[in-house]
C-alpha cells in the first residue's frame, strides 16, 4: 500500500469511525430516553384510570344507596309491589324515570330470587331473572365491575354497583350504572398517540406486547371484573376479567428515527467526500516533495554530482533539500581535488581511499532519506513533529469538523418567534376556563395592549396551564383574576406582563422551592408536569417566569413577555416623526 493510500485510509478511518459511533450512540440513546418516557405516560395514564374508574363507582354507589333509601320510603311503590294495581305502572316506570333524574346510565330493581320489578330501559324486562347479580356485584367491591346492558337501540357497559334494602317485609335489591364508552373511555381518547379501549373477554390479547407491536406502540391492560352474560337464559351471570387497554403508539418515535438516520447519512457522505479531498491534498503535498528528493539522492554519485537540490521551500523539507545541496556542492569540490590529486599522483591506493571515504559519505545521506520515508509510510502520526507547518492545514480540517458537528447538533424545533396578540389569546383561555362553571375567572387587560413575540399556540398553553393550576387550588368561592399589560422595565426592549393570580389554597416555601421538579403536584389527581412545561416555553419565547405564594392567601403568577421587535421598532419610528 503506497503511503498516499495509508494517508487516505487513515484519514477516512480517524473521521468516520468517531462519526459513526456517535450517530449509532446517539441514536440508541434517544430512542431509549422516549421509550421510557412514553413508557412513564402510560404508567400514569393506567394510574390515572384507575383512580377515574375507582371516582366513577364511588359516584354510582352513592346514587344507588340514595335511590334505595328513598325507595324504602316509598309507599306507591310498595303498594304496587303488593298487588295494587292502580300502582302497578308505577312500579314499571320507576326505574325509567329514577335512572334519568340521578343521571345513570342503567337502573334495575330486583327482589331477593332476581326478578326484575322495574328495568330503566324496557318495561317488558318485568318478571325476567337476573339471578345473583345484586350479590356478584356486592362480592366484587370494591372494585369496579362492569356489566353489559341491552337497549332498544343496541347494547353497551356500565360500571356497575348495587345496594340491597328491604321494603314491606321483602328483601329488594338495586343495580345501577353509568356507560363506560361515555363517562371513561372517551373521556381519554383526546390524544392521536393515546387510544384507551375496553377489551371484553376473549376479543383480543391484552399483554404488554399485543399484536407483536412491541417496536411500534406500548400496551397496558387495566383488568377490572367482568359479569358476562350466561350461556342459558335466567343463568347467574359468569364473572371474569377484562380490560382496559392503553396504547401509545411509537410512530412519532420511528418517524423521528427515519430523520435522524436520513440526516446522517447526509452527514456522512459529505463527510466522506470531505475527508477523501482533504485527504488527498494533505498525502498529496506529504509525499510529492519527499518523492522528488529520494529520486534525486538516488542519481547521487562520484560522476554525478551536478544534481540540483535547489528549494524555495521554507520548511524542513526545504532544509534538508538545501543541505543535501551544500553536501553535493563539498563532494563536487572534492571529487575535483581527488582528480587533480590523482592526475598528479600514482598512489591508486590512495585514490581508492578517497573514493571509499565519498562512498562512505554518500550511504548515510541515502539512509537518512529512505528512513525518512520510512517512517512517513509506516508511522504518519509523527509527521506532525516533522512538518511543523502543516498544522494550519490540519487546524482548517478540524475547524472544518466542529463546525460540522456544531451544526448536527442545533435540529430542533425552535419555536416561532411572530408578532402574537396576547389580548386574543387571554380572551380564548377565559372563555374555556369560564366555560367549566368552576370558580369565577376574570380578565383584566389593558388598552392598546402591543404585540409580544411568539407563538400563539405556545402563549396559550402557558396560560391554560396557569389558569388550570389557579382553578384548581380554589376552596369554596374563590376567584381567578388574569391580568395583562404593558411593563416597559420587565425586559430589555420593553415587555408584556401576564398575570394569573387566585385567591385559593396557596403554597407553603417548600412547596415552592419543587413546583418546578417533574411529576411533583400538589393537586389529587395532578400530573406535576404542567409549571415545568410552561417554565420551558417561556424560556423558548425569551421571557422571565416568576411565582409568589403564600398559604391560605393564594399564589400569584407573573409572565412577562418580548415586546415584537416590528412594533417596538415601529413605536420609534414614530416617535422620532413627532420630535421633527
Amino acid at each position: 500500500m503506497t503511503f498516499r493510500a495509508r494517508v487516505l485510509a487513515g484519514f477516512l478511518v480517524v473521521v468516520l469511525v468517531p462519526l459513526l459511533v456517535f450517530a449509532a450512540g446517539s441514536r440508541r440513546l434517544v430512542r431509549e430516553r422516549l421509550v421510557a418516557q412514553y413508557d412513564r405516560r402510560v404508567e400514569l395514564l393506567v394510574t390515572m384510570l384507575e383512580q377515574d374508574m375507582a371516582q366513577q363507582g364511588r359516584a354510582v354507589a352513592e346514587r344507588i344507596e340514595a335511590l334505595a333509601g328513598l325507595l324504602a320510603e316509598d309507599n306507591r311503590f310498595r303498594q304496587g309491589l303488593f298487588g295494587n294495581a292502580g300502582a302497578r305502572g308505577y312500579v314499571l316506570d320507576y326505574a325509567g324515570v329514577a335512572m334519568r333524574q340521578s343521571g345513570l346510565d342503567m337502573l334495575l330493581v330486583l327482589d331477593r330470587d332476581g326478578r326484575i320489578l322495574s328495568s330503566g330501559h324496557f318495561r317488558n324486562e318485568y318478571d325476567r331473572r337476573e339471578p345473583a347479580l345484586v350479590t356478584a356485584i356486592a362480592a366484587a367491591a370494591p372494585s369496579a365491575v362492569i356489566v353489559p346492558v341491552r337497549t332498544a337501540g343496541g347494547g353497551f357497559t356500565v360500571i356497575a354497583k348495587a345496594a340491597a334494602f328491604r321494603l314491606g317485609g321483602r328483601d329488594l335489591g338495586l343495580v345501577g350504572g353509568v356507560d363506560v364508552q361515555q363517562r371513561l373511555i372517551d373521556r381519554w381518547n383526546d390524544d392521536e398517540q393515546l387510544a384507551v379501549a375496553l377489551e371484553l373477554p376473549g376479543s383480543g390479547d391484552t399483554s404488554d406486547t399485543a399484536d407483536g407491536a412491541a417496536a411500534r406502540q406500548i400496551v397496558r391492560g387495566v383488568p377490572v371484573v367482568y359479569l358476562a352474560p350466561s350461556a342459558a337464559p335466567e343463568e347467574p351471570r359468569v364473572v371474569t376479567q377484562a380490560h382496559v387497554r392503553i396504547t401509545h403508539s411509537l410512530a412519532s418515535l420511528q418517524e423521528l428515527t427515519r430523520a435522524v438516520d436520513l440526516w446522517f447519512l447526509v452527514a456522512l457522505l459529505v463527510t466522506s467526500l470531505a475527508a477523501l479531498g482533504v485527504a488527498g491534498w494533505v498525502s498529496a503535498r506529504l509525499s510529492r516533495p519527499l518523492t522528488d528528493l529520494a529520486e534525486k539522492t538516488a542519481h547521487v554519485d562520484l560522476d554525478n554530482l551536478d544534481v540540483d537540490f535547489t528549494s524555495e521551500r521554507t520548511d524542513e523539507i526545504g532544509s534538508l533539500s538545501r543541505l543535501l545541496g551544500a553536501m553535493t556542492a563539498r563532494l563536487k569540490a572534492s571529487a575535483t581535488r581527488l582528480r587533480d590529486a590523482e592526475r598528479r599522483a600514482t598512489v591508486g591506493e590512495f585514490a581508492r581511499q578517497v573514493n571509499h571515504d565519498i562512498k562512505n559519505g554518500l550511504t548515510p545521506i541515502r539512509n537518512v532519506v529512505r528512513h525518512f520515508i520510512e517512517v512517513v509510510r509506516e508511522a504518519p502520526a509523527s509527521l506532525p513533529e516533522v512538518f511543523i507547518e502543516r498544522q494550519g492545514t490540519l487546524d482548517s480540517s478540524l475547524s472544518y469538523l466542529a463546525t460540522l458537528a456544531a451544526n448536527y447538533a442545533k435540529l430542533s424545533p425552535v419555536t416561532g418567534t411572530a408578532p402574537c396578540d396576547v389580548a386574543a389569546v387571554v380572551h380564548r383561555v377565559i372563555a374555556g376556563a369560564q366555560a367549566l362553571g368552576v370558580g369565577a375567572v376574570r380578565a383584566d387587560i389593558a388598552a392598546a395592549l402591543p404585540l409580544v413575540r411568539g407563538d400563539p399556540v405556545v402563549v396559550q398553553r402557558v396560560l391554560e396551564n396557569l389558569v388550570r393550576n389557579a382553578i384548581a387550588s380554589l376552596v369554596d368561592d374563590g376567584s381567578v383574576t388574569v391580568s395583562a399589560a404593558p411593563w416597559p422595565e420587565a425586559l430589555p426592549g420593553g415587555a408584556v406582563r401576564l398575570t394569573v393570580a387566585d385567591t385559593g389554597r396557596g403554597m407553603t416555601q417548600e412547596e415552592l422551592g419543587r413546583i418546578f421538579e417533574d411529576f411533583y403536584t400538589t393537586t389529587p389527581g395532578g400530573t406535576g408536569l404542567g409549571l415545568s412545561i410552561v417554565r420551558r416555553l417561556v424560556g423558548d419565547l425569551g421571557g422571565r417566569l416568576q411565582i409568589e405564594s403564600e398559604p391560605g392567601v393564594g399564589t400569584r403568577v407573573t409572565v412577562d413577555l418580548p415586546i415584537a421587535v416590528e412594533q417596538v421598532s415601529s413605536t420609534e419610528g414614530q416617535s422620532r416623526g413627532e420630535d421633527r
